[in-house]
């Protein structure tokens, strides 16, 4: 089922939140919605969720509108909110039969419902636990259980590995991109690390425009500009090595690598290549060059960069 924004816009009072954005997140993707606290992420998911109408333009899940056709988009969509809507005294098992009921699941078939949800999100263990009694770990495994109990096509996640450890986010991330291979989701997040691992896409927002859409290695591709090379050179004076890179017609920067001796960092002129070069100084010079790593742009950077403006 595939999500299309088209030009949407939401203000509060004066403020544009969101403004006039659009995208599509097509069935079986897993798209990444990254930005900066207050960049309009929330306000997006909300909207897709019917829990907020557009000030300007539409969004449609599937042939549904959220303004024409709300009820038809909630029957669609799963959402964990950033505040897990869970109940602290109520047993796992009467609250995931309390959101069946919500949600209009005939009552012959609720049953087998909460035990595919109870197997899906790993709640075995703790089916029969009142959900105040469970670690954050496992409820945000309930969250994910509520939200999907309805089998809806698209999957919205605020945040959902929030102040977990390392071990649940690992158990969480995998769980998602289970999920993910069926449902077209979007999760937002302010760990750079898990959004590349787990989404097959990536998009930015900044002050309530988007900058930024593609994988992450096409948004780091975009990022670097210009080649960044560490090298090692032994066997020479590190002071003769660092005027002889300089004089390199594709050389823009050379930099001592702090606390490495013999390492260099050197950026090439905007769109060349000072590998031939070096490795061709070397040979001539009878230095010894033991390393020539390229430096990837790191998704942090990118970010950073596309955000700080």
């Amino acid at each position: 089922m595939d999500i299309v924004v088209d030009n949407f816009t939401r203000k509060y009072g004066a403020q544009k939140a969101v403004d006039n954005i659009s995208f599509t997140v097509k069935t079986g993707e897993v798209l990444g919605f990254l930005g900066p606290n207050g960049a309009g992420k929330t306000t997006t998911m909300k909207a897709i969720t019917t829990f907020l109408s557009p000030t300007a333009g539409d969004i449609k899940v599937g042939p549904y509108s959220i303004t024409k056709d709300p009820d038809e988009v909630r029957k669609l969509t799963g959402y964990l909110p950033e505040t897990n809507p869970l109940y602290p005294e109520m047993p796992v098992i009467d609250y995931l039969k309390f959101v069946a009921r919500i949600h209009g699941i005939p009552a012959n078939k609720i049953q087998d419902k909460i035990y595919e949800m109870i197997e899906v999100c790993g709640l075995g263990a703790e089916k029969h636990k009142k959900i105040g009694e469970l670690s954050k770990g496992y409820k945000q495994r309930v969250g994910l259980a509520q939200a999907l109990i309805h089998d809806p096509a698209v999957l919205i996640l605020d945040e959902p590995t929030s102040g977990l450890d390392p071990n649940q986010i690992v158990e969480i991330r995998e769980l998602i991109k289970r999920i993910g291979r069926e449902k077209t989701v979007i999760l937002s997040s302010h760990i750079l690390a898990e959004v590349e691992a787990t989404c097959d896409r990536i998009l930015i927002i900044n002050k309530g425009r988007i900058v930024a859409d593609g994988s992450a290695n096409e948004l780091r591709k975009r990022a670097q500009g210009k080649e960044v090379l560490h090298i090692c050179i032994e066997d020479a004076d590190p002071n003769v090595v660092f005027e002889a890179l300089k004089e390199l017609n594709t050389v823009e920067t050379v930099d001592f690598v702090k606390d490495k001796p013999n390492y260099y960092e050197i950026q090439s002129r905007t769109n060349y290549s000072s590998r031939r070069e070096i490795f061709r100084l070397c040979s001539d010079k009878n230095w010894f060059l033991t390393e020539l790593t390229p430096l990837e742009t790191k998704l942090e950077d990118v970010f950073r960069e596309l955000t700080l403006k």
